[in-house]
């Protein structure tokens, strides 16, 4: 029987997982009665781009990412419209795509999966070219991602730093946001200020941030999200129902799906894809790409998607009790509601 050919593909540095050993852990955890496999390292930035392309060329039935979300997403936008397959070992900080696809966090169970080989075709999803794979967005998130790559520090601590910081002073942009109906009777518009405009193709950020958790990779569709200005007094809510799933009940947060959608802006400036920020035009076109990209899926997923609060929460807690002095006066207050709500869920 002719075997799989696999290719791993290990960014050494990202994350804090024991990658340097993984070839070692590779060896012993794969189905070697199914796979022919090989272990590569990342020597650079835009080596597993390389790599990834370069299996595809050759062939290779399955590229698996070890990696964080950057490697995940290098690798997934080279095996776009490919017969080759992404498999994901998490070993990141955030693993949105690797969370909402319910993988294994640990090396063995994810490389168990990939012993399953099942595969399915899913979405992903272009932003004025630019693929995504979980989310893409502008407003004050696009600006957090920039500022975050900015900082050059990674983890928690940092991001919740950037958000304080910039959040008192962000002034929201009015868009002009023109959608494909679902209905088939033509573009409908939206027009207002918004703090985030986010469109998911997957259900969270990573880290357990759910921002559509109601969004599917098989439907053809994004779902859309426009969180309107709230009051500062409100982010510790808006926070802990982005944690819990519950986000599009908040009154200020509007949700519609589509196919396409064009976004016009005062000017050029932010915008992320999965997290990774660039300076575009005033003019934005984002549209899903259906069913071309093959990934290797968990057989063992629960059907309904469950959102844990309580084993997100506490780590940002921990995290930021580490703000600067200047930064903590500004947030305790938040934070003490912040504990209040989720005392208050937890007994709900």
């Amino acid at each position: 029987m002719t075997k799989t050919r696999l290719l791993y593909i290990v960014n050494p540095i990202s994350g804090t997982n024991r990658k340097r050993d993984f070839a070692a852990i590779a060896d012993a955890y794969t189905d070697k009665n199914r796979f022919d496999f090989q272990t590569v390292y990342t020597e650079r930035a835009g080596h597993a781009s390389e790599l990834a392309r370069q299996a595809a060329a050759e062939g290779i039935d399955i590229v698996a990412a070890v990696g964080g979300d950057g490697t995940v997403n290098e690798i997934a936008a080279s095996l776009v419209q490919t017969p080759t397959a992404l498999a994901i070992v998490p070993s990141g900080s955030g693993n949105g795509l690797a969370r909402h696809l319910q993988l294994p966090m640990d090396m063995p169970r994810a490389i168990e999966v990939i012993n399953k080989a099942e595969i399915h075709a899913l979405d992903y999803g272009t932003l004025n070219g630019h693929p995504f794979f979980c989310t893409c967005g502008l407003g004050f998130d696009a600006l957090i991602s920039l500022k975050f790559a900015e900082a050059g520090r990674r983890g928690p601590m940092a991001y919740a730093e950037n958000m304080i910081k910039e959040g008192f002073k962000y002034k929201p942009e009015r868009y002009i946001i023109k959608y494909k109906s679902t209905d088939g009777e033509g573009d409908d518009i939206l027009e207002q200020e918004a703090f985030v405009v986010a469109c998911a193709n997957a259900s969270q950020y990573g880290n357990n941030a759910y921002i559509a958790p109601h969004a599917s990779m098989k439907d053809g569709l994004l779902d859309i999200v426009v969180i309107e200005p709230f009051p500062p007094l409100e982010g510790a809510q808006v926070c802990l129902q982005l944690f819990n799933g519950t986000l599009e009940k908040n009154q200020h947060v509007k949700t519609f799906q589509t196919n396409a959608l064009h976004i016009t802006r005062p000017s050029e400036g932010a915008v992320h894809c999965d997290g990774d920020p660039f300076i575009t035009s005033s003019e934005i076109d984002i549209r899903i790409v259906p069913q071309q990209l093959r990934v290797v899926v968990n057989p063992f997923a629960k059907k309904v998607r469950q959102c844990n609060l309580q084993q997100s929460i506490p780590e940002w807690f921990k995290e930021l009790t580490t703000l600067p002095p200047t930064l903590q006066m500004k947030t305790d207050n938040l934070l003490q509601l912040n504990r209040n709500l989720l005392e208050k869920l937890r007994k709900n």
